[in-house]
């Protein structure tokens, strides 16, 4: 009965584990907006991101309050801020506000992004921190009045993504309860166990196994996010180069449970080596 126990309470343990360990990076990384933050913020260094992003927000610049006789000063301007928004002292702290207004709509409540002028997609980029830089430096340039947007919205993903969001939101932390439920079901495992060297064998065998899976499901789930079109330029290279940071994170996760795993495998070979010797020896 003992045996039965053990053995059950460890697949449970293993099993909790599977769902556990990436729901908590989830929520970590995903649905906590600093965590967001620390994953996206790199991608604002990238040079050509940069660019590309830099001119879409400096082209969505309202100049309708520019008089029609000095448009042609104002056009080489815009030109000249797209070039140069990232290299503006305000450019980091922009860009930091970007992510932190982009996950607060992509993980609103829908009728409240819909309020908001935020369309229901899996993720917008509100860059209107971008576009006030960017309109500041052609009012201190030129001496004219630009007025930036509150929003200036770019989309990523497909609407009918926005439903996987709240799923997210919802189900991810939900990762520290299994946590503690698959730590749990070990401990018993190892209580009701004959031999804990077994137990442990099982275990580190398990986290093995669990880490080519999220190794698997790691590059499935990126190839299918990275076949999505935006239909935006921008917002693709904001998806793909966003995809490698959260898979390049979260393959440490998976290393360090291979890893892990078998130093798990390894104890528990030693172990049982050494209950054997311990019965050999006693007889």
């Amino acid at each position: 009965m003992r045996t039965f126990i053990s053995a059950i309470a460890t697949v449970l343990g293993i099993l909790l584990a599977a769902v556990a360990v990436p729901a908590i990076w989830v929520d970590r990384n995903i649905v906590q907006e600093d965590g967001f933050v620390r994953l996206a913020a790199p991608l604002g260094k990238d040079t050509e991101f940069q660019k590309k992003l830099a001119a879409a927000a400096v082209g969505t610049i309202d100049t309708g309050s520019v008089p029609g006789f000095l448009s042609g000063l104002v056009e080489p301007m815009l030109e000249k801020a797209a070039e140069s928004l990232t290299g503006l002292p305000g450019y980091p702290a922009a860009w930091e506000e970007t992510l932190r207004r982009s996950h607060r709509l992509s993980f609103a409540d829908p009728a409240a992004a819909s309020q908001g002028g935020a369309s229901a997609s899996s993720l917008t980029l509100d860059v209107a921190p971008l576009v006030a830089l960017g309109s500041e430096e052609i009012s201190r340039t030129t001496r004219l009045p630009i007025d930036p947007p509150e929003q200036t919205l770019i989309n990523v993903g497909q609407p009918a993504q926005r439903e996987w969001t709240e799923r997210l939101a919802t189900y991810a932390p939900m990762g520290y309860i299994l946590a503690i439920g698959s730590a749990v079901a070990f401990l018993l495992a190892l209580v009701a166990a004959r031999r804990r060297g077994t137990v442990l064998l099982a275990a580190g065998l398990g986290g093995l196994a669990l880490a080519g899976l999220w190794g698997l499901g790691l590059r499935l789930g990126s190839a299918r996010a990275q076949a999505t079109d935006t239909g935006n330029a921008v917002a693709n290279m904001f998806r793909d180069h966003f995809l490698a940071a959260a898979g390049a994170d979260f393959q440490t996760w998976i290393t360090t449970a291979g890893v892990a795993g078998g130093v798990l495998v390894a104890v528990g070979i030693v172990t049982l080596f050494a209950s054997r010797k311990r019965v050999g020896a006693s007889r």
